[in-house]
Parts: structure tokens; sequence; C-alpha cells
């Protein structure tokens, strides 16, 4: 049980990356007052936060009303994940790639739009994070109980989240955009495994039960 919480943990702070929010955070709000700031982070944690979770609640429904196999679902969402891990590891690393994507909404004064892109999404609710969680609550898979935990992980990983832009000043002075990448890089290798695991289980169980 405690082995399969690690895992959950760690593959969820992999594709929400909330250390390479930073970055992001730090140049959608550096023409903001310090209280815009927080504002803008709170709105950013809990536009992310209900996005997730409808996917945790709905994500299932959606799946079983499209009439997909579990293990097809299961094999698309470890490559998914796998392709996800993949560029972080080699590509840009996310505080890189988002943000530039900053540079495109600086010039707004609202600041719930400030919030949510690109840092609600696709920084905090990235779409592998939105993958993730939906592999990791399957009613066929976890009791209720269990997806209950998971959430309670999200909430966790989202609240240190939350944590981190609060001190976002303070841990760019000490890693820098460096430090944030090979953070980055690091969960990209890591999830790059789970995703694979994931992968070769759907691939075995599809042609198990056909």
């Amino acid at each position: 049980m405690l082995s399969a919480l690690i895992t959950q943990f760690v593959v969820l702070w992999a594709v929400i990356d909330p250390i390479g929010s930073v970055p992001v955070y730090l140049s959608q709000t550096s023409h903001m007052t310090e209280k815009q700031r927080r504002i803008v982070a709170l709105k950013a944690v809990g536009i992310a936060t209900l996005i997730l979770l409808f996917f945790l609640i709905a994500g299932q429904f959606l799946l079983e009303a499209m009439q997909i196999p579990l293990p097809a679902f299961q094999a698309a969402g470890g490559l998914v994940l796998l392709l996800f891990a993949l560029s972080m590891i080699f590509g840009e690393s996310k505080p890189d790639q988002e943000t530039k994507l900053c540079s495109h909404s600086l010039s707004h004064s609202d600041l719930a739009e400030a919030a949510v892109y690109p840092l609600a999404v696709p920084s905090i609710a990235s779409p592998g994070a939105m993958m993730a969680i939906v592999m990791l609550t399957d009613n066929h898979r976890f009791a209720v109980m269990e997806q209950v935990v998971t959430a309670g992980l999200v909430l966790l990983v989202l609240i240190v989240t939350l944590l981190l832009l609060f001190s976002a000043g303070f841990i760019h002075r000490i890693i820098g955009r460096v430090g944030a990448s090979i953070i980055s890089r690091v969960m990209g290798l890591i999830l790059a495994a789970v995703a694979t695991s994931n992968l070769l289980q759907g691939i075995l169980d599809f042609y198990t039960l056909a």
C-alpha cells in the first residue's frame, strides 16, 4: 500500500510539476504587486484543482460512454504519458516552454485571465496530469477508498504548488531557471519509467482479455 501511494505521488508530482510552474508564475506576474501575485496564484491553483477533480470524477464515465476498453485506454494513456515524459527530457524544459507562452498574456490586466493561461492550464493542470488522474482512478482497478486517497494526493500536490508559488521569488533565487530545468528533466525520466510500465500492462491486459 505504501509503495502504491509513493508511486502515485511521484506520478502526480511529475505531471503537475510544481517546481516547473515557478518560473512560469514569475514571468506571468512580473508586472504585478505582491497582493495581485497572491490573487493570481490562488486563482490559478483553484482553477487547476477544479479541472483535475472534474477528470478524476467524470473521466471514467466519459470512457465508458465512448465504449473504450480499459486496457486500450491504459495503453494509450501510458503512451501519451511516455511522450509527455520524453518531451520533458529531450525537448525544451517545461519552464522554458511555458514562459514563452507568457509573452502573449502579459498585457492583460484581468487577474483571472492571467491566472488561467498559461499558469492554470497547461502549466499546473497539464494534459499529462489529466490523463494520469483518469488512469489512477479507474473504477475497474481501484476501490472507492483508493480513489479518495488519490484525490487526497492530488490536493496535496496542489497545496504544495500553491505554497511554492507564494514562495516563488525565494525559490527562484536559490535554484534559478537552470535548477528548475534540471528538476523537470529528472521528473520526466521517472515519469517515463512509470508510463512504460502502464503501456506494457495495458497491452498485456488487452491480449489477455481478448
